[in-house]
């Protein structure tokens, strides 16, 4: 049972203390996305910004047989897993936090079931997505390194269909058809996995919980001929127990009530209200000492867009305005109970418009004006140098703390020097209001989350980036070469001794300062024939720079990693047959490790005189996958079979590397964690 045991492993280390990248043609009937082809990827305005083809995300090796969006993002130039297995994805120097994933305009904070091992959407509910790493459309905001677009898939309009998948851990079913003959449609999709059944079976394990589900909705309806609204909903809920030791729970939901309404032949407007809630319940019982964590973040928003569009030019204006309350945390440890608990309220306004000038010149630029105040009705504190507080003081509820106004303007560039091959540039200046202190370098449900407020400052990121982009006349292979400079401010780190827990008050435990990215990113793709794929390389660099961390000096900040190769090729060996294998690389993240250490009064003590200044062992591994697919003439139905290997050639990759004494304790050697060697799945689909 090494699955269970890798999976246990990760949590009980975790749990430690008209030319746009997506075309929408909106109608009353629906939205039509329309795919990105080679020659787009060449003419396209949007520089940086990537759709991801839903398609190749069902041929590519699953782990445990299971399709997952983003692990198909972590493929692409630019983009980095955060850690074995992950789901989380880190975007040009930046961290998982500081992107926004958006489901139906609805965001979602945490994207991975069982700390990351399965991604929080289910494919059979997705339609769409696209990622945003360079221009941001000045339509999207909230995060300080990258957009990831999600739709929601819409009902069948025709007939009734469904499906279903059995894999090695969890199985899912999906159903969408017409009502009220065909003005509405209706689609579920429910997800469930099943290691708990068989960890009952096993005495090692019996006590131990580790199961997810989670639902998607959607209802789409005509009310007439110029109007349509749309409901989408999205639950995810995870529980593990690790015996009577650990505890943890957390879940997501999010929901969009959506009104579509056509006020011209080329013009529409939408509103959008919004919900989105993400909750985290945690509790530890070392040694009769009782501890319990909890924290959540909450929104509710309302979403004005106006499309207009006069002969190639495309103009998108809108409004925007949320409520925020976050539980930055509660605890009660032993006799001691301490809560903070923030709110805010943050409005935009925003211009973006597609230009076309001639045949060779295309031009993308926005203005977005982020107005953010946080709200009384909590305590809120000044602190000294040292993180000391030094007052306090309480507004009446609804009271402005603290108002920041951010003006940000984007802009994106194409010269077309040829039907194949053109230039892009871009600028954009993005900020995010909503900031996470994390425990590890990766995504657990520990991490804190903090609002701006009167001592933490948004954070504000510029980027430009330019590349050259080429495609063959026949569309067989295109290239690409983009460089980028990124830069941030007010970006937040741990004090020194600091950790998540050592204070309630989570500004005592950070000091801001400025944060860096830069490098370069390479693909070629080949598009078709029976073998398809693209190659994709990386060079980058990330550092941070913080008054009072690491002397002051820039240092590589945790999750930096100087190259990335991502290889994928997908083959049509017969009608029936599809194989495919993935090969990724990365050189070592950097890490923080003891320099020496010295005794004091029997105890010894570690000394860190750099931050970050080691380097994990290099990661590689490669997945194959072969899917199996018939159709019944008859009935239509579609049967498929997919034989998944993860982690083919088992190689062991460096999860964590800790630090152990001797038993005198002068003596200190690494210790490495890894999450999983080979690793081969199966899991069988039909579709009706």
């Amino acid at each position: 049972m090494n699955i269970i045991s890798s999976l246990l492993t990760l949590l009980s280390l975790n749990g430690m203390p008209a030319d746009t990248v997506v075309t929408r043609n909106d109608t009353i009937r629906e939205i039509v996305v329309t795919a990105q082809s080679p020659r787009q990827r060449v003419s396209d305005v949007q520089v940086g910004a990537e759709q991801l083809e839903l398609d190749d995300l069902r041929i590519t090796p699953a782990l445990f047989g299971e399709n997952d969006i983003m692990r198909s993002i972590q493929l692409l130039a630019g983009v980095k897993s955060e850690s074995e297995a992950s789901s989380s994805f880190q975007v040009r120097g930046g961290t998982s936090v500081q992107n926004q994933v958006l489901y139906d305009d609805a965001p979602v904070y945490n994207v991975g079931h069982l700390a990351g091992l399965f991604s929080a959407f289910n494919d059979a509910s997705l339609s769409a997505a696209t990622l945003y790493k360079g221009m941001i459309p000045a339509a999207f905001g909230g995060a300080s390194s990258a957009v990831l677009d999600v739709n929601a898939k819409s009902g069948n309009r025709d007939a009734w269909h469904g499906g279903g998948t059995i894999g090695l851990l969890a199985a899912k079913a999906s159903i969408d058809g017409p009502f009220d003959g065909g003005r509405g449609s209706v689609l579920v999709a429910a997800r469930r996995s099943y290691l708990d059944l068989f960890m009952k079976l096993i005495p090692d394990f019996k006590d131990n919980t580790l199961n997810f589900h989670d639902i998607n909705a959607k209802v789409d309806y005509v009310l007439g001929s110029r109007d349509r609204v749309s409901l989408t909903f999205f639950t995810g809920y995870d529980n593990i127990r690790l015996e009577d030791m650990m505890g943890m729970k957390w879940t997501n939901l999010a929901s969009t009530l959506r009104w579509t309404h056509r006020t011209g032949t080329h013009s529409h407007s939408q509103t959008s209200l919004y919900y989105s809630g993400y909750n985290t319940e945690n509790g530890i019982d070392l040694l009769g000492m009782e501890q319990s964590f909890t924290g959540h973040i909450r929104q509710v928003g309302l979403r004005q867009n106006f499309h207009i569009q006069t002969g190639s030019h495309i103009v998108e204006t809108g409004l925007q305005t949320t409520l925020l309350d976050v539980k930055s945390a509660e605890w009660q440890i032993v006799n001691n109970h301490q809560k903070e608990k923030r709110r805010s309220w943050d409005n935009n306004i925003w211009i973006n418009a597609n230009l076309n000038f001639g045949q060779w010149l295309k031009l993308a630029a926005g203005l977005r004006l982020d107005s953010y105040s946080a709200l009384g009705g909590t305590m809120y504190y000044g602190i000294d140098e040292e993180g000391e507080i030094i007052r306090l003081y309480k507004k009446k509820s609804n009271e402005i703390v603290k108002t920041w106004v951010n003006l940000e303007p984007r802009l994106s560039a194409t010269l077309l020097l040829s039907p194949s091959v053109s230039i892009k540039a871009g600028y954009t200046r993005t900020t995010q209001n909503i900031h996470a202190l994390r425990n590890q370098s990766l995504s657990t449900p520990f991490d804190r989350y903090a609002l701006t407020s009167n001592i933490l400052k948004p954070e504000i990121a510029d980027q430009i980036s330019a590349g050259v982009f080429a495609v063959t006349p026949d569309e067989m292979y295109d290239m690409s070469i983009e460089a980028y400079w990124r830069t941030i401010s007010n970006v937040a780190d741990y004090r020194d001794g600091k950790t998540f827990s050592s204070e309630i008050e989570i500004e005592r435990l950070i000091l801001a300062g400025k944060g860096r990215g830069y490098g370069i990113e390479t693909s070629i793709r080949k598009n078709k024939g029976r073998l398809t794929g693209w190659l994709s390389y990386t060079l980058a660099w990330s550092k941070t720079r913080i008054d009072g961390i690491n002397g002051g000096r820039w240092y590589d900040a945790n999750n930096d990693r100087r190259h990335d190769i991502n290889i994928v090729c997908m083959y049509q060996a017969s009608k029936r047959w599809k194989v495919a294998a993935t090969w990724v690389y990365n050189s070592g993240q950097a890490f923080t490790a003891p320099y020496g250490k010295y005794e004091i009064i029997d105890n010894w003590v570690y000394y860190y005189p750099e931050r970050n200044s080691y380097r994990a062992p290099a990661y590689h591994r490669m997945d194959l996958s072969a899917t199996w697919s018939k159709r019944t003439p008859k009935t239509g139905t579609l049967s498929q079979w997919t034989f998944s290997i993860y982690n083919a050639y088992n190689r062991y990759n460096a999860l964590l590397i800790d630090f152990e004494d001797s038993s005198d304790g002068a003596r200190t050697k690494a210790k490495q964690y890894s999450l999983f060697g080979i690793l081969p799945s199966v899991a069988y689909s039909v579709y009706f």
